[in-house]
């Protein structure tokens, strides 16, 4: 059996080598490494993919959220309201522009952002949401617009765990990123869709923010060396645009074969009473970038541990809530307000998750689970 992987890059380049070599080289051999052609037809593929107006890529999924929130003409002190379990970047930006983060507790099944706090979390200076799809799982994406569209508020989706997913959204299916005023993803290696390093990208249905989001990314320019708005330099080079261009044709299938595998755990693990399986959102098609259990009853560090001792590797996110992150105390957030995530910290694990799992490799990490936790 192949050593097991987190995430197998490797297998997965090797059954698209040469589609991705020759693009490569095609890159090389024209020397056109920045705004290349290759970058405006990926961005017009996954326009079309994602049934999106305008596709702006930029340098990192990071990036893509500091550049929506500065879009947005936002001011020091206004207040965005996103969930307190996610990874550090969604909150980080809002910090960075001196904007104020509000954060909000999950779900304990979904780990999206809890409804009923969201709405008791707005106030007057309310500006912004940052509903997160987390782990590939959809938000509430129509409760959240409901809540926007009655306190005039923009909604900007994090995608970087999600780029594929589909949503139920009025009755129609949607991509997600593409149902709030701006989507933000990440290309980054071990994504659902990832390059061979750092990449990120906006989406948006509204041309005038998608003109200003495509100047801010280059520096505030839209003619060469007049600048309309204080930018950034943060764009997706020609050789990570090349080899995603390829990737994309295979999102579907890469998202399937997640689908597939978490299947598979779902029925092995379903009756463990020390195990709580993902939860699946009815509205949404979860493509689970991560498989996330919680633990019950059992200890967490002991499990890992075994795990390793077996050549399984295991993951844990995230270990410490965003509220209780050093560099955010002087928000002094209170602790008792995130009961949810607070457990979740606490008992949460991620097992091997990607395209390339093996049902050997499965029943194998099965195996050894269930035989600590019986």
């Amino acid at each position: 059996m192949q050593n097991i992987q987190m995430v197998d890059l490797i297998s997965q380049y090797k059954k698209i080598k040469d589609e991705i070599d020759k693009e490569i080289f095609s890159v090389i051999d024209s020397a056109k490494f920045i705004k290349g052609p290759v970058v405006t037809e990926f961005q017009d593929n996954l326009a079309a993919y994602l049934n999106a107006k305008h596709v702006i890529a930029c340098g990192n999924g990071t990036d893509a959220l500091q550049i929506a929130l500065m879009a947005l003409d936002l001011k020091p002190g206004d207040e965005v309201i996103t969930s307190d379990f996610t990874f550090i970047a969604t909150v980080e930006v809002i910090a960075l522009l001196g904007l104020k983060p509000v954060l909000v507790d999950v779900y304990p099944d979904t780990f999206t952002l809890d409804i009923e706090q969201l709405e008791k979390a707005v106030t007057s200076k309310t500006k912004a949401i940052i509903p997160v799809h987390l782990f590939g799982q959809a938000a509430d994406m129509d409760k959240i617009n409901a809540i926007a569209q009655k306190h005039n508020l923009f909604v900007i989706e994090d995608t970087a765990q999600a780029l594929g997913a589909e949503y139920f959204f009025n009755n129609e299916k949607q991509k997600l990123g593409t149902i709030g005023d701006i989507g933000c993803t990440s290309f980054f290696p071990s994504k659902n869709l990832g390059t061979f390093g750092d990449g990120g990208a906006l989406f948006t249905n509204n041309d005038a923010l998608a003109e200003k989001i495509r100047s801010i990314t280059n520096h505030g320019m839209k003619v060469r060396y007049y600048h309309d708005y204080i930018g950034v330099n943060s764009r997706l080079d020609s050789l990570h645009a090349a080899i995603l261009k390829v990737k994309l044709k295979y999102l579907d299938q890469y998202n399937a074969a997640r689908k597939q595998a978490a299947d598979y755990y779902d029925q092995a693990f379903e009756k463990c009473k020390h195990l709580i399986i993902p939860a699946r959102n009815k509205k949404s098609s979860h493509i689970f970038h991560q498989y996330t259990l919680q633990l019950k009853n059992a200890d967490r560090a002991a499990l890992i541990e075994h795990l390793k001792s077996k050549n399984i590797p295991a993951m844990i996110y995230y270990p410490v809530p965003l509220h209780k992150q050093k560099a955010y105390s002087h928000y002094k957030f209170n602790d008792h307000d995130f009961p949810v995530t607070n457990k979740l910290s606490e008992t949460v694990f991620s097992l091997p998750m990607h395209t390339e799992l093996t049902k050997e490799q499965q029943d194998y990490i099965i195996e050894n689970v269930l035989t600590y936790l019986s």
